[in-house]
């Protein structure tokens, strides 16, 4: 048997364990290991960066096959900036280049797509590609692919702050009115529900200014695959480890006519 039937055969086995049910209807991903994965096989960075491409390509089908409703990926956050030129002219190329190639695909299977953060540093070509991309896809319903480029969770929640106390300065709204409500609805994130899962590839075990206010409740799963070998069988992965939690808000787990007391203050009564 081929290692590609093998594959199949193990998607097909992992399908039939999950609880479509309990679906998360938002997953988050910070798509990481594509210089790594490169440098180990001897290759530049750049082959990393496009095998990343085709993984993301698989993971929006899977997602979508799953029964997601939006796909949120870190592509390029504002720290991003500091690597060699060279890597992010390669970088800033290359989003431009997906554009061209996949946006009538992405449009074909009612995909909606939307870019997050500040896009005023990237070149005009770029930047018309969004637009155009936004706007041939704005109608799709199906499913919502968000793509973080020159990202970063801390800028954005200074950039709210900011929007707010303006609000607040010119009479529009009262300092007393600001909550959580209304916060999120400045978010780029704004109408859209916070994703239930986080995954992150390549083993690192942080979130990298990734989301920050989004992901306060979210399922972390770490894979210790780096991104380019990511695919739907690690995907599926994540997906029944996600569903095998109890998801509680901060809230207790207690046995049924367990009360607080038994539950929790037993170990000072010893």
């Amino acid at each position: 048997m081929s290692l590609e039937k093998i594959i199949d055969k193990k998607n097909a086995e992992l399908s039939k364990i999950i609880d479509q049910k309990k679906v998360p209807e938002h997953v988050a991903i910070i798509m990481d290991g594509n210089g790594r994965w490169a440098t180990k096989k001897g290759l530049p960075r750049r082959f990393g960066h496009n095998k990343g491409v085709s993984v993301l390509k698989e993971i929006l089908k899977a997602s979508k096959k799953l029964g997601c409703k939006v796909l949120t990926v870190y592509a390029f956050s504002t720290e991003n900036w500091t690597r060699p030129s060279k890597e992010v002219d390669f970088l800033i190329n290359l989003f431009s280049e997906v554009l061209r190639n996949e946006i009538e695909e992405i449009h074909k299977e009612s995909i909606k797509i939307k870019f997050i953060g500040d896009l005023n540093p990237f070149p005009e070509t770029l930047k018309n590609l969004i637009c155009s991309s936004e706007s041939l896809t704005k109608n799709n319903n199906t499913f919502l692919l968000n793509v973080c480029l020159n990202y970063g969770g801390r800028q954005e929640i200074v950039k709210v702050a900011r929007e707010l106390a303006l609000k607040s300065t010119s009479g529009e709204i009262k300092p007393s009115e600001v909550n959580e409500e209304l916060f999120s609805s400045e978010l780029l994130t704004q109408g859209i529900k916070d994703p239930e899962l986080l995954i992150r590839t390549s083993g690192e075990k942080r979130i990298s200014n990734f989301l920050l206010w989004q992901l306060a409740y979210s399922e972390i799963y770490i894979s210790e695959v780096l991104w380019p070998d990511f695919n739907e069988l690690e995907f599926l992965k994540a997906i029944i480890d996600y569903q095998s939690r109890n998801r509680r808000f901060g809230g207790i787990e207690s046995l049924p006519n367990e009360s607080y007391e038994d539950s929790h203050c037993s170990s000072y009564q010893k």
